[in-house]
């Protein structure tokens, strides 16, 4: 136990104690999920923002039975310091997990595998085990939970008493969702049952005429108590690892006659619908905060009843109130509220503030041809830069075997075409990089392109950034079969990394991914060499809005340029010759205007198509110089 205590560290931000919290949110999220799971498997570091902390004042009042250390931001392992916290690192320093929802998740893995009793602690993350496994960057949800609300709570927690009026709208966001019907894997049974408890209710609420009820000469109706709802009945009986009773299971025959569109909707319970999960876990310290300070000012929390009902009901899962001891968080106990009047909640849907109107549309009518004649009018063409090197190609028959693709459970076909793929970006990136410099490898998957960097280019330092971990894991197997000293390993999302470097690069990044590396690497003023994929994927986000460039906007609609980006995608094979055509000029169009973007911003950017295009039906690439 004491080696496994030591093999992995466990770096926590601290910028001050607010009552019964420690800031920033994301690390009182942390703790209260170690003490929830009883977790002693890290070596915990808290690192402040200011310096005025000392080791005995955290150790005595913050975090109770953990034991935790202090250590500047100059002393972290230099892997961390590329990221943001709170972040995990295995001992040899190479293998970094950064970002709130990475982290817990592996909190949680880590606490099962050390003791598969607890299972209770692996069912936080949900059904399929996929609960905050989608990154911020993609999964609304993800954002709200992980980055929206504890920000918000953070700036009401902040801010003067006439400025903290209002409640923040990502509050009331979360309150409109728990408002929300629920979909569950067996939702139909669960509908089923619920329809069949409603019936048993309005039986037992009709008046009863009898000796009670003449009684003094009054008429009087008995009621029986109200039953818990089905849905209460089945999430705590799971939490508690009971058998929800016999008379809930049967069905009536006219209940399975019931069509399922007549069946009622099931409520809310917890966070992410009937069951327990990570999300409750990340969500309670920080709505605990918000209607602590609330309550303090004195203010009406009739507009949130779903929150203020879902803090009480947390409340009553098993192990909750003692973890909240542990971490010194004193909960509130709260007054039942009635449904607030749905006027008084602002309108907040799940879609981001300006992108409803724009993507509610995502049936695309009408082919590509008028939206490029309408380009081509304006002097507008896809263009492709010729290839710089076309049969440069590494010496594959005598590199080790795991510097090759085709080690893994490729066909031979596709192995010949990812070695394609990599010489066009290693031929790339070899024109580009210079003793000393920081490679990223973006997306890197299971890292075919970041192990022949550093395999190739042992002057260079290269880092792989990938937020699926078992394709993480398997880079890092096949980096330390080849005894690789110049390469680390990142699992996070891309917003979590903002470490310096001179080169980025992806092969197939998805989507809004490519515009993500795109933009790392204008930040950084970094060089870049991306193949980018899924141009279907491709939509208005938080962060980015299409078309990119100022040329684009000023022709096209956001529509016009989203049929664009969906004929993009049809550059299939299997496809015929003419529809690969028309898709190949769709992907030049979408990228030049990408290309046109960083050049607004002092890139010289170039299109090139890979060699031999049959490589990939994605055979597009950017190399990108500031200048």
């Amino acid at each position: 136990m004491k080696d496994s205590v030591a093999e992995e560290h466990l770096y926590l931000g601290f910028s001050h104690k607010y009552r019964d919290s420690i800031f920033p949110l994301h690390t009182s999220i942390s703790l209260f999920l170690l003490s929830y799971c009883d977790c002693k498997l890290f070596k915990i570091f808290l690192v402040p923002t200011g310096e005025d902390v000392d080791d005995q004042f955290v150790t005595k009042n913050l975090l109770g039975d953990l034991e935790v250390h202090l250590i500047s931001r100059c002393q972290l392992p230099v892997v961390v310091q590329s990221c943001c916290l709170p972040a995990v690192v295995v001992k040899d320093g190479k293998f970094c997990r950064a970002g709130l929802s990475v982290v817990l998740r592996h909190i949680i893995q880590k606490t099962y595998e050390a003791d598969p009793s607890k299972k209770h602690v692996l069912e936080l993350l949900g059904f399929k085990k996929t609960c905050l496994k989608a990154c911020a960057e993609v999964s609304q949800w993800t954002r709200l939970c992980e980055i929206s609300i504890p920000l918000a709570v953070e700036g009401f927690l902040m801010a003067s008493p006439e400025h903290c009026q209002t409640i923040p709208p990502d509050i009331l966001q979360l309150e409109r969702k728990l408002g929300e019907p629920v979909r569950v894997h067996n939702d139909d049974k669960i509908r089923r049952q619920k329809l069949q408890q409603q019936k048993a209710g309005a039986k037992a609420a009709v008046p009863v005429h009898g000796k009670e009820a003449t009684e003094e000469g009054k008429t009087v109706e008995m009621h029986e108590h109200p039953l818990p709802s089905l849905e209460l009945s089945i999430a705590f009986s799971k939490l508690r690892a009971q058998e929800v009773s016999d008379a809930v299971n049967r069905e009536a025959a006219q209940i399975r006659r019931t069509k399922t569109s007549d069946l009622p909707l099931l409520d809310h319970v917890f966070a992410e619908g009937l069951y327990f999960t990570l999300a409750d876990i990340v969500l309670l310290p920080c709505i605990h905060q918000f209607l602590a300070s609330s309550k303090n000012q004195g203010k009406n929390l009739v507009n949130l009843p779903l929150i203020s009902s879902w803090y009480r009901r947390v409340q009553d899962v098993p192990g909750v109130k003692q973890a909240a001891g542990k971490c010194n968080m004193v909960l509130l106990q709260l007054p039942e509220l009635a449904s607030a009047p749905e006027e008084q909640l602002q309108d907040f849907s799940s879609v981001p503030d300006g992108l409803e109107e724009e993507n509610e549309d995502s049936h695309l009518i009408g082919g590509p041809r008028p939206t490029m004649t309408k380009l081509m009018e304006n002097g507008i063409e896809a263009k492709f830069s010729p290839h710089p090197c076309p049969s440069w190609t590494l010496d594959w028959t005598n590199l080790p075997s795991a510097v090759n693709p085709g080690e893994g459970k490729m066909s031979r076909d596709r192995a010949l075409r990812k070695q394609q793929q990599l010489n066009n970006l290693v031929a790339a990136v070899t024109k580009l990089a210079k003793p000393g410099d920081v490679i990223v490898d973006f997306c890197s998957g299971g890292g075919h392109v970041g192990i022949v960097l550093a395999h190739m280019m042992p002057s260079c330092q290269v880092v792989l950034i990938e937020n699926k971990e078992l394709s993480l894991i398997r880079a890092k197997d096949r980096s330390d079969e080849l005894g690789l000293n110049n390469i680390w390993f990142i699992q996070a999302n891309l917003d979590y990394f903002h470490g310096t470097f001179n080169i980025g690069v992806a092969l197939h990044a998805c989507g809004v991914a490519t515009d993500m590396v795109i933009e790392h690497c204008i930040k950084s003023r970094a060089a870049f060499v991306i193949s980018p994929c899924c141009y279907g994927f491709i939509q208005n986000t938080v962060k980015f809005k299409y078309p990119r460039s100022h040329q684009f906007k000023e022709i096209l609609s956001y529509k016009e340029h989203m049929i664009l980006c969906r004929f993009a995608d049809q550059t299939a094979v299997q496809l015929p010759p003419e529809r690969r055509l028309i898709g190949k000029h769709c992907m030049g169009l979408v990228d030049l205007d990408r290309a046109w973007a960083a050049e607004e911003r002092n890139y010289s950017v170039q299109v090139i198509s890979m060699e031999p295009e049959s490589c990939s039906p994605k055979n597009n690439m950017f190399v990108g110089i500031p200048t």
